[in-house]
């Protein structure tokens, strides 16, 4: 299969990479990051409550992570591109369906639209964007536009907390609609190279198949667990680390360290790890959050809730890599054919568990305060196993040579 113009995409590799992070950055913001600011006054103007609007948007999650693996099918079969571009209309629709929305149904089906968007459009589609662009040498663009989009809560948070106040939330959602209307859709249009699928390849009816064997089922276990606790985690640290003896302001300071450790981990992501194998990076992205958990648990008492900080950064950087981890890793095991798709099919139980994680992680501080890192960190302690049963291709080259020789 052969994309025209591929020269030229590579040599417009830093546009693609700029453009794609940028738009990244605003589909987050717009989307995930949203609903913790908006959340309340949604609620109150349509006569219903915040956890309604919290049950609306793990339903948004859930549909989004049925729909990866034919966004991954689709942009395997015609690039990214078009997907991207259908995207940015469905995130603005969804997006005025919610400014618009004066009842809980209308509020569902705002959430629902921003679903499907979500589907379609964060950075799944973007990897497989970039996969289908470049190849298994896409590790270095998928590092840079994580290191980008990176900043979506640090932009979207405030911006959104300054439209509520200044605006008011429907506004609000306006204004983000517009954005996605006149800066992600021009990026994503006008920067991402036109894709042009071979004959054989553009057929509809193709058949395309990628089975689930023991390395994909050790993957999709190790990114769903990291992903839980991750997901866990945003949603209840300050809560979390008050229970294990931080003060109010020991817990800010810690929560406030997880962006840059986040960031500070894609360069090293970028400049030191893309040396080794991607497995390398999963690994180190897995043991992090157990080394801070035990840290905490341990030693949290007696340094007087200080030690919240080096909990956060360890947290914050197992986060940061493991993004990166989900798009390279399989690139690197699997190599770039069916690539979309397979992204899609291992996003799936990662968005299912981040639809319960939430909920799952408020129910355990609640009855066992901090004991609930003794679980996160247990879990993320299977997911580290999970990737050191992984075989990189060199080993299992290595099987089958000592397996013919034995």
């Amino acid at each position: 299969m052969a994309e025209t113009g591929e020269g030229k995409a590579r040599g417009g590799k830093t546009r693609v990479i700029a453009a794609l992070g940028s738009s990244q950055t605003l589909a987050w913001a717009s989307s995930y990051y949203l609903i913790a600011i908006l959340a309340d006054a949604m609620a109150k103007d349509t006569n219903s409550s915040p956890t309604m609007v919290f049950a609306a948007f793990s339903a948004a999650l859930l549909l989004s992570a049925m729909l990866g693996p034919k966004m991954g099918k689709t942009i395997d079969r015609i690039g990214g591109r078009g997907v991207l571009v259908a995207s940015n209309l469905t995130f603005a629709a969804g997006l005025l369906l919610l400014s618009s929305a004066e009842t809980t149904a209308a509020l569902w089906l705002g959430w629902a639209v921003m679903g499907t968007a979500m589907g379609f459009g964060l950075y799944d589609a973007a990897f497989a964007t970039l996969g289908r662009l470049y190849g298994t040498s896409a590790r270095s663009a998928i590092t840079g536009i994580t290191l980008i989009a990176g900043f979506a809560s640090t932009i979207g948070w405030p911006l959104t907390a300054w439209g509520e106040a200044e605006l008011g939330w429907r506004m609000t959602c306006v204004a983000w609609a517009a954005g996605h209307l006149l800066l992600a859709l021009p990026l994503n249009f006008f920067c991402l190279p036109k894709f042009t699928p071979a004959r054989e390849a553009s057929s509809e009816n193709r058949k395309v198949h990628v089975p689930l064997d023991r390395t994909m089922c050790l993957l999709g276990f190790a990114f769903a667990a990291g992903w839980m606790v991750s997901t866990g985690m945003a949603a209840h640290l300050p809560r979390l680390l008050e229970a294990a003896g931080a003060s109010s302001a020991q817990a800010v300071a810690a929560g406030a360290l997880m962006g840059p450790a986040q960031v500070a981990a894609r360069l090293v992501e970028a400049g030191y790890l893309k040396r080794f194998h991607p497995i390398v990076s999963a690994r180190i992205a897995a043991i992090t959050h157990p080394l801070g958990a035990l840290l905490l648990i341990t030693f949290g008492s007696w340094a007087g809730g200080w030690l919240a900080l080096p909990f956060a950064i360890l947290h914050g950087t197992g986060n940061g890599i493991l993004t990166i981890a989900k798009g390279t890793l399989p690139l690197a095991l699997y190599g770039s054919e069916n690539y979309g798709y397979r992204i899609g099919l291992l996003g799936m139980p990662s968005r299912l568990a981040q639809v319960g994680a939430p909920l799952a992680f408020g129910w355990l501080i609640s009855l066992y305060g901090s004991g609930a890192l003794l679980f996160s960190g247990a879990l993320t302690l299977l997911a580290f196993a999970a990737f050191i049963l992984v075989r990189t291709p060199a080993q299992t080259e290595g099987v089958k040579i000592v397996e013919a020789a034995g």
